[in-house]
């Protein structure tokens, strides 16, 4: 799976809402992706239902065309602390590019990367 990086056409941040993150669960589950949350109630015991936030990571290509998009998502944590968590779930290609993207500008998706990439070693 190639990794997607800032200057890539595909490379995209997307503000969704949490009943958004609920549909993309069930297309990931109806199509048997294994990069999802186990359940739709794994997800709502985790995640609160607010807004979130998806970055496109890495792409799985078959046969020459985009099967789906890996997508970091990162969201408030359910638990009703003020803790965030990073997961992955994979995204229909039609459904990422349906999504209103917050990257338009260069500088701008170079700075989501970085809190992308901040987010993903980790919260305290």
């Amino acid at each position: 799976m190639p990794m997607i990086r800032p200057a890539d056409s595909d490379f995209r941040v997307c503000q969704i809402s949490f009943e958004e993150l609920i549909e993309i669960q069930l297309e990931a589950q109806g199509r048997g992706w294994a990069t999802r949350w186990s359940s739709v109630e794994a997800l709502r015991s985790q995640v609160k239902e607010d807004a979130v936030f998806l970055q496109s990571l890495m792409c799985e290509e078959r046969e020459g065309l985009v099967r789906s998009y890996r997508c970091l998502a990162l969201f408030s944590a359910a638990d009703g602390s003020s803790s965030g968590g990073l997961a992955t779930i994979d995204v229909e290609p039609s459904r990422l590019a349906s999504l209103e993207r917050l990257d338009q500008e260069p500088n701008v998706s170079q700075a989501f990367a970085r809190v992308f990439a901040l987010a993903s070693g980790g919260f305290r």
